[in-house]
């Protein structure tokens, strides 16, 4: 019997260029909202979605683009 099958090596180090290019060619979608309340009544309330990606990645249609 084999042992369990690991996808990732621990040799293998991810720069932040290269962790930024993989995010901005898919693309990543932030959402979060905010509550401010005093005795149980709202007080303020703020809603915020953005979309994080290259522009080249938006043309062809990625997230949220023409063919989505």
């Amino acid at each position: 019997m084999s042992g369990p099958v690991s996808l990732s090596h621990p040799d293998d180090e991810l720069s932040l260029v290269d962790l930024l290019d993989r995010l901005l060619a898919g693309g990543v979608v932030l959402s979060g909202e905010i509550t401010i309340s005093l005795a149980e009544v709202d007080l303020v309330h703020v809603s915020l979605r953005a979309l994080i990606s290259s522009v080249s990645t938006l043309r062809q249609g990625g997230p949220g683009g023409p063919g989505a």
